[in-house]
């Protein structure tokens, strides 16, 4: 993933009605990356990789077991997704 295409993911996601429906779109737009909706209290903590007015982009990097969020765009292998708190 590249900044470019982090920027057009925001994008998709702020102009989605709902998380739910963003989910889905960033499903289509960035396969094969995983895309999750989380709650925002879980990722409090982190940084996101990309925020708007409605919600933020989280990058996830896996071991093959254990997920993490990571600032890494080149280890992305999922986007979580969580409204704005």
């Amino acid at each position: 993933m590249d900044a470019a295409t982090l920027a057009d993911a925001l994008a998709l996601a702020e102009a989605a009605p709902d998380l739910r429906a963003a989910a889905t779109r960033l499903r289509e737009r960035l396969a094969p990356l995983r895309v999750v909706v989380v709650d925002a209290v879980d990722l409090r903590d982190e940084t996101p990789a990309a925020a708007g007015e409605r919600c933020a982009l989280f990058l996830g990097a896996s071991d093959g077991h254990c997920w993490q969020v990571t600032a890494d765009p080149a280890e992305a292998a999922a986007v979580f997704v969580a409204a704005r708190r």
